[in-house]
């Protein structure tokens, strides 16, 4: 039974045409890991590679939720493990491939979530709604900053959950994760890199792409369907930016042009987020997503055991 792989990295560096490409090689299955690609409809901002191009290799956990669903790390945890479980049983190769550092985690590491309190969680919820995610950041600040430090002050739902942790444990948020072991099954961890110029200009490239194959109207019709209402979607980097301007005026042209820059500059934060994420860990085997004979460096690594 071929030892299971999972590809992390930043976003465009390339990792679902390596996937193809390894699944074509190894008999395999690909397991999403990308928070975002487990909406339905939310295809072209999220550069989920449509059916017609997926070359055959059947997919798991993309479209399994919709955009007024919040987003669980536990449920996605549960579905995940499953669906690598019965690759394995049909005796081919799991492949998982995404940039969602704790979704990758969830799936590998014995990751345990703390439990929840439903009063502590509806009353920070409640100051969330009154004072907004600025105000408790700075709480959260006080009490825990190295988790602070790792969570946008805009990001409230994030927030509210590791004050009740904190609340709840009377310790740390971050305390609360493991630190990486040895990955479930021995999971060869591919790290996907490029050089910081080159991967700024594909970011470039690919959001024009994203606008051209009609982004705009994509969050359009999201939107009918109560995007803005959605706890995790309503933040995806490309959909929040959308919203912010949409309607539009009958001359949107200067407000959709500020989007389109406001996209790219937060997909470039985004990608030193994934770095610094992935970068912490150890067990990942970094490759430089532009060599020529990348898919042999990899397909040598995991023969090897390394």
């Amino acid at each position: 039974m071929t030892r299971p792989i999972a590809l992390v990295g930043p976003t465009a560096t390339g990792k679902s045409d390596l996937a193809l490409a390894l699944a074509e090689r190894l008999d395999g299955e690909i397991v999403n890991t990308d928070a975002m690609q487990l909406y339905r409809g939310m295809d072209i901002g999220t550069a989920k590679l449509p059916v017609a191009q997926r070359r055959g290799v059947p997919h798991h956990l993309l479209d399994v939720l919709e955009v007024t669903e919040t987003a669980s790390v536990a449920a996605y945890q549960r579905a995940a493990r499953a669906a690598v479980d019965a690759t394995r049983r049909r005796d081919r190769t799991p492949i998982a491939v995404g940039g969602s550092g704790l979704y990758v985690q969830a799936l590998l590491d014995d990751l345990a979530f703390p439990g929840t309190d439903p009063a502590v969680r509806a009353r920070l919820e409640a100051e969330l709604a009154e004072v907004g995610p600025g105000v408790l950041h700075g709480r959260l600040a006080g009490v825990d900053a190295d988790a602070a430090a790792t969570i946008l002050p805009s990001n409230g739902r994030r927030i509210v959950r590791a004050l009740e942790v904190v609340e709840l444990t009377g310790r740390p948020f971050a305390a609360s994760l493991p630190r990486p072991g040895r990955p479930r099954h021995d999971t060869l961890l591919v790290g996907l890199d490029r050089d910081t110029a080159e991967l700024d200009a594909r970011i470039a490239t690919r959001v024009d792409v994203m606008f051209d194959a009609g982004l705009v109207a994509e969050v359009r019709a999201l939107e009918a369907r109560g995007l803005r209402a959605g706890e995790t979607a309503s933040r995806a980097v490309g959909y929040r930016e959308l919203l912010e301007v949409l309607p539009l005026p009958d001359d949107g042209a200067a407000q959709l042009a500020e989007a389109r820059r406001r996209i790219v500059v937060a997909t470039r934060r985004l990608v030193r987020r994934q770095r610094s994420w992935f970068r912490r860990d150890d067990r990942v085997r970094w490759f430089d997503a532009a060599s020529p004979t990348l898919v042999d460096e990899v397909l040598t690594a995991l023969r090897d055991g390394s």
